[in-house]
């Protein structure tokens, strides 16, 4: 009895201790906030993609300005309250520890994208989504290196490294980077340049681990949305072909109008029966695209969505992807070999996983793009080191059950273990956006950890930006 009494006093003591911290923060900070800001203890402010392991902030400010993003992390440092900032919410990580006695900056009222006047160069902010950007852009018949997936945050696809669909023409999104405005762990709101080499170096791959970027300035180009337009779409092929569209797309040479990705899906409600989908990009005519693409269509899809499309109706192909909510646990790794087997072992295991209730929404995607642009730059010009990897292969385990965890937890380092077993490399390496967050900083950060772990030291001693791959 006493026992539980005393175990009821703790509780209490600790819930009164978080009502008087809310009580703080909403009084102290908010005088200290743009007039735009808000302050909310309710999680749906700011909601997840994945509830798999989220962030469980008690307090969420919602900036309106970077001066705002500067004042919060001076107030957290002030305070010793652990925080995050967050845009779209998709980092699937599930390395997150972030609980009710810390607090979410929610960078989404930073939305704005400019362009200077001769549309050269671009100054995102830090809450534009990549379909903010695309739109901004091709309305001012302006063309922007971007993600993929439109709801995702611009500049968080883009300090991982960042690929997007014309990456052979630009190289990576970290190649393509003017100038950052960064909040550092000291809570000063500084202009990072080349000039700055060492935090240049190392927000351009770990940037979440040195500071909070409010905005970016990156390279643009003029052009007008006529020209704007790429032949893009799905060919869809029964589960026989399988090994003929793996040895297909391990032969293929991408050129720097190309890309392809591979997904195993659904049909969807009701059946949910799997299928193979293979999306190709060709930035040019349609008649260019089947060339380039011909010995993938030789192989016989049963269905064929392709079409001519402008850049804003590039990514709306992946917007069922954008649903947030429920649990999404996600394996990856890096390979550069595609082998048929492996890949009949990998369907196997995604059919019977899907026997499993509500679990339709199961995918798994292997991403492949031209690399001969992104290879022109030096492996050391950024702390990004995955210039070398030819595949990024994921698997997005999805149901609404927390019960399942543990199922789709085994399933989804199976398929991790089944893409690391032929590929080509040395040791295993998965690209930082897409990892699952047991992953050791040589698995992510590769040849740049030595380095990257000197400069953290020096720009963040005491370890205030942890919620990321910590270093």
């Amino acid at each position: 009895m006493r026992s539980s009494r005393f175990l009821s006093l703790l509780a209490s003591i600790g819930i009164a201790t978080i009502s008087t911290a809310i009580c703080s923060i909403d009084s102290d900070l908010k005088s200290r906030l743009s007039a735009g800001a808000t302050i909310s203890h309710d999680a749906s402010a700011a909601p997840r993609w994945s509830e798999y392991h989220a962030p469980q902030p008690g307090t969420i400010v919602t900036v309106a300005t970077e001066a705002d993003v500067e004042a919060t992390v001076q107030y957290c440092l002030e305070k010793s309250i652990p925080f995050l900032a967050q845009n779209g919410g998709h980092g699937w990580s599930g390395a997150f520890h972030l609980g009710q006695n810390g607090l979410l900056i929610n960078l989404r009222g930073l939305n704005n994208t400019v362009f200077s006047a001769d549309k050269t160069q671009a100054r995102i902010g830090g809450g534009a989504s990549i379909k903010e950007v695309i739109t901004q852009a091709f309305d001012n018949d302006v063309q922007v290196l971007t993600g993929n997936c439109n709801c995702v945050g611009a500049l968080g696809a883009g300090l991982g490294g960042g690929y997007g669909n014309l990456m052979g023409l630009y190289g990576f999104m970290v190649d393509n980077y003017i100038s950052f405005n960064v909040v550092l762990a000291n809570g000063s709101l500084v202009t990072v340049t080349p000039e700055q080499e060492d935090l240049w170096w190392a927000l351009r791959g770990a940037g979440p681990n040195f500071g909070i970027v409010t905005s970016a300035v990156m390279k643009s180009t003029p052009l007008p949305r006529t020209q704007n337009t790429a032949w893009t779409g799905g060919l869809f092929f029964t589960e026989d072909k399988l090994e003929q569209v793996v040895q297909g797309i391990e032969d293929l040479k991408l050129e720097a109008h190309m890309n392809i990705f591979l997904y195993f899906l659904t049909t969807g409600a009701p059946d949910f029966t799997p299928t193979i989908l293979v999306t190709v990009f060709y930035y040019g005519t349609e008649a260019e695209g089947r060339a380039a693409f011909k010995s993938i269509l030789d192989i016989g899809p049963y269905d064929d969505t392709t079409a001519v499309l402008p850049q804003n109706e590039w990514n709306t192909g992946a917007d069922g992807f954008c649903t947030k909510g429920e649990r999404k646990p996600t394996y990856s790794s890096g390979f550069n070999h595609f082998v048929p087997s492996t890949w009949r072992q990998i369907w196997n295991s995604y059919t019977d996983f899907l026997k499993n209730p509500d679990t339709g929404s199961t995918t798994v995607v292997v991403e492949c793009y031209s690399l001969d642009k992104a290879q022109s730059f030096p492996s050391d010009s950024a702390s990004f080191a995955n210039r070398d990897i030819r595949f990024n292969g994921f698997v997005i385990t999805w149901y609404p059950d927390a019960s399942l965890d543990s199922t789709a937890e085994a399933f989804g380092s199976n398929v991790r273990d089944l893409l690391r077993a032929n590929d080509g490399l040395s040791s295993n390496r998965t690209y930082v956006n897409f990892a699952f967050g047991d992953e050791t900083n040589e698995v992510v950060y590769y040849s740049s950890t030595p380095r990257l772990q000197q400069l953290k030291k020096k720009y963040d001693p005491k370890n205030v930006f942890n919620q990321w791959f910590d270093i």
